[in-house]
Order: structure tokens, then sequence, then C-alpha cells
């Protein structure tokens, strides 16, 4: 048993002695501490804790103020006045039975715990008019979420219920995404198909908003609610999105059916997201599972999600007169993905840096990448400290481990730029213990000319895939006890890559090419402890490169 292990079973174990001395209450608060804890010991870096919410034993049942749960009652005074009167009393639970709770968005306040019951079913309106304008404090206007709290303190969603953002009326639709019985489901329904017949519109507005929404923001300097208003059918927002919320607990609820992402927490601290369940249709229009963004001291475990877009993602935006990372000490454990594009996810936009992330103990299954850095120029900052272990992949559709640093601008690649601020600078990252039964690529790098992938290490890992390991511009990777079997072509193809070890790496039986070197940059690539004599070529050298640049050991 790992120590790690153990002493999370010692500390559940102290904490269950107390059970004789605590109320109930008491005792649930100290067992979900003492759980959230246990995951933020024996960390890569330096370890951390999170303050978590708590709230007064007192409930507020929706029913009491007028609720209905039939479906078709709009509930959403109900809500707010059953929040107002929980926060009024100085906080408590706010209980959703079961039952269909037709509403609009709900907003959120400070020392209130949403509790969604087993078999309750909150199911946000189809009609868009229900949904404001409102401001937030890093967003600017949006439209109001679904659920949603901004500049909150002691807040949690809770329980087993389920919450449906009614995402099929917000979304377009990419026609090659889905089956064409589908499409003509989505044509049949009404809405709108665009001019080149690729994508459906849930209406003509929709379609038509990002030219005038640009066009109003060049026009205006200063701009008001109102004048989002004509936009709202395109300006999707997240099912649920808190900014600048501090001891948050997400727990055991099912998120379903979002317009946007389905939980996007934004410059929040000491936040805890665990045993939820998201389920975005896969065709999903930027359909994301959990995006964490510009937040610190975060704990994401044991979630299943998925998604029309990345699975767990997260997201950093550079703030005036910042003094560090944006993002930073968060923990994911025990979760598994399934469609996505991402299982664990950085990026695109990188820009407020990221720092101390571990993610350990999750499965990847049918996601089209496992491991997805991505970034671009002028969306890019650092992005370091990042420990990756005991990963399971299956299924995966195009990499298991992508670096992108040209992410929506490959018409950009091989051209070299100046280094700036917003620069995507990828470093520090370690991959131990990764096993794939199935992918396009093994691991595909691509970094800036001015600015490549470095330092980056994979241990003990094992990936079967169609292709092998495909580096551009990468320098400082250690792989050790790496086995990749490719089913054609070399197992490792490096162009403008340098300073590399391979150590007790592996060429599987029937090899022909074990490594092609390619580019006048790539130098200093040692193999070492790992026998080439049955590889039929061990080593093949392209046009431009240095025929030296290879060393055996």
């Amino acid at each position: 048993m790992r120590l790690k292990h153990l002493r999370r079973f010692i500390s559940i174990c102290e904490a269950a002695a107390l059970v004789m001395l605590m109320g109930n209450s008491a005792w649930s608060q100290t067992k979900l501490e003492t759980e959230v804890n246990s995951y933020l010991v024996d960390l890569p870096f330096n370890s951390f804790s999170i303050s978590l919410p708590a709230f007064p034993e007192r409930s507020f049942d929706i029913r009491k103020f007028g609720a209905v749960g039939d479906g078709h009652t709009m509930n959403t005074a109900s809500f707010r006045k059953a929040i107002d009167a929980c926060s009024e009393a100085g906080g408590g639970t706010v209980i959703v039975p079961p039952g269909l709770w037709l509403t609009g968005p709900i907003e959120l306040k400070s020392n209130v715990n949403l509790h969604v019951e087993r078999g309750a079913l909150i199911l946000f309106s189809p009609n868009h008019e229900d949904y404001p304008i409102i401001k937030s404090p890093h967003r600017g206007f949006l439209v109001a979420p679904p659920i949603y709290g901004f500049n909150l303190v002691n807040i949690a969603i809770t329980g087993t219920g389920l919450i449906d953002g009614n995402g099929t009326t917000w979304r377009p639709v990419k026609r090659y995404k889905v089956t064409e019985s589908l499409w003509k489901q989505f044509v049949e329904s009404g809405g709108v198909v665009s001019p080149d017949g690729k994508m459906w519109w849930p209406s003509e507005a929709a379609m038509n908003a990002p030219q005038g929404l640009a066009k109003l923001r060049e026009e205006r300097k200063k701009l008001t609610a109102n004048d989002f208003l004509q936009f709202r059918d395109f300006l999707r927002p997240k099912l649920v999105f808190l900014d600048d919320c501090k001891r948050v607990l997400i727990d055991g609820v099912t998120l379903e059916n979002s317009p946007a992402f389905a939980f996007n927490p934004n410059f929040c601290e000491d936040m805890v997201v665990m045993n939820v369940k998201v389920n975005n249709e896969y065709w999903a229009q930027n359909g994301d599972g959990i995006d964490i963004g510009s937040s610190k001291r975060v704990l994401v475990n044991n979630c299943t999600v998925t998604a029309g877009d990345d699975g767990i993602c997260m997201k950093s935006d550079r703030q005036k007169n910042s003094k560090g990372p944006e993002l930073e000490n968060v923990v994911i454990a025990n979760c598994v993905v399934y469609h996505a594009h991402g299982g664990f996810v950085t990026g695109s936009n990188t820009d407020g840096g990221m720092h101390n992330i571990y993610v350990h103990n999750c499965d990847y299954v049918g996601t089209d990448v496992g491991l997805r850095f991505k970034s671009a120029r002028d969306r890019g900052g650092v992005v370091d400290n990042i420990y990756v272990r005991d990963i399971y992949m299956k299924d995966i559709v195009r990499q298991a481990i992508l670096f992108d640093t040209y992410y929506e601008k490959v018409d950009m690649q091989a051209k070299s730029f100046p280094v700036t601020d917003r620069t995507p600078i990828f470093k520090d990252i370690h991959i131990d213990s990764l096993y794939c039964d199935g992918a396009n690529d093994a691991a595909l790098v691509v970094g800036l000319p001015e600015m490549p992938i470095q330092n980056v290490s994979i241990s003990n890992a094992f990936i079967k895939a169609d292709r092998g390991f495909l580096s551009d511009y990468a320098t400082g990777f250690v792989l050790r006890n790496v086995k990749i079997v490719p089913k054609e072509g070399a197992i490792y193809s490096l162009n403008q890559t340098k300073d590399m070890t391979i150590d007790r790496g592996a060429a599987p039986a029937g090899t022909k090419i074990f490594m092609k070197v390619d580019g006048a940059l790539s130098d200093k690539i040692l193999i070492r402890n790992t026998g080439l004599t049955s590889v039929k070529i061990p080593i093949e050298y392209g046009p431009d490169a240095n025929k030296n640049s290879v060393t055996q050991e």
C-alpha cells in the first residue's frame, strides 16, 4: 500500500472515531473535511488545504414558497424567495424535493446550499426571454446562466438530483457531427440552416449574431445590457457559472444538456467538485464538462463526464497587475471521461498562467485526445509544474498525449515570431504510469520555433497506437521505461528536437525503424539501455539532420 493511501485510510478511521461524540451534521462535515484533505497531502508540490463551506441546520423547502413540481408551472419566483429567505436567516439549505421543477435562472447567495434531492429534476425554461442580460465581475455582460453566483462566500449545490439546462434550444449543430437522421430531426424542428448547409441554428437571430455583435463592439465603446438583448440567442450561457466565489462545494448532482459549458467556475478559491456527473451530447457545440477557470485551491474528485467538447479543462485569463499564475494548486483525482475532445485539458487560453496541477487515477475512454495541452500565440502564458500519473485510456480517437501551440492557427506553423508575454510556454510537465490501448498517435508534440515544448518527462508508460511519438520543436524530453507499439512507421519521428533522452525504451518484434530524425536543430538525442539489434534501421536521418545528433549507450 502506498504511503499516501495508508495515510488517507488512517485519517478516515480517526474521523470515524468521532461519530459517537458528534451529531449527524457535525459528523457529516468532519467526514467531508477528512475526505477532502486526504487528497491534499503527499502531493508532488507543496501541500495545501481547502476551506470548506458549512451551513446552519435550517432548511427551506421550495414548495413552501409556492413551487409546483409538475413540469408546467414556472417556479422562478419560488426559487428566488426560498434562496432569499435562507440568506436573510443567516444561511442554511434550500431543499428541492422530488418533482419536475420548471424555472428560469436561479441566482445563488452566500451561505446557501441548494440541495437537489434524488428524484428532483430542475428543468430550465426553453423560453430565452426568461434569461436577462446581466453583468459579471470578470466576464462583463452575459446572458443570465441557469444557475449563477457572483462575489459569494460559503455556497454549495448538493444532492443526487438532475439539473437540465435545456441546451438543445440554444446550441447550433454542425452537420458533420451528427447522423443524417438526427440532422433531419433538427432541420424539421424549426430554426435555420446556414447558407453553406454545414450548420443548423436554433434561430436566424443566433446565426446572424456574430457579424452584428462585432459591428456593435466596433461602433460603440460603452455598451449596456440592452445592447446585447438582440444577440441573446447567440450568447449561450453556461449551465452553472460562478464568478469570484470562495468556499464552494458541488457534490453529487448531475448536470446535463447545457447550453454551453456545464460547470465553469471563474476566479474562485477553496472549491471542491466531487461525485458530479456531466452528461452533454457528443454533438453539443462548446459542450465542455468541467472547466476550471483562473481558480486556486481546487479539488475535482470522483466525477464522470461525457461532453461535446473538452472533458475536464483548465483555463486561465490574465488580469491587470497580476503577480502570479491565475490558476494554481489544483488536484484532479478518480475521474472518468467518456466522449470529449480531451480527457484532461489545459487551454486554449493559458495567458494567466497555470502552476501546480496534479492529475491521478483517471480513466479516459473514447475521447478525441487523452492528455491535451493546447494554446496559441497571443493566448499563451506559462504552464508549468504539472504532474499526471496513473492514467488509463482506451480507444482514443487521435492522440494519447498532445501538445499543440497552434490551436486553431495551423496556417502559422513553421513561422517564427518574437517571444512576448503571451507566447505559450509549456514546461516542467511530468507524466508517470500511463497506459493506453488504442490511439491514432501515441504522442504528438508541436512547439513553436521561438518556444519549443520544454522539459517533459514520461515514465513507465505503455501505449498501443497506429503511429508512434512525433515531435516538432521540442527540447528537454526524458522518456524512461516507455514502450510504444505503433501499427506502422517509426516508433519515434523527431523533427527540430534536441536534448532528448530515451532510457530503457523498447523496440517491439518486427520494428523496421526505431527512430527518424530530421531538422537542422535536432541534436543531443541520447538512447540508452535500449536494445536495437533486431531493428532493421535503428536510426534514419532526414536530409536536414545532423548525422551525429543521436548517441547510443
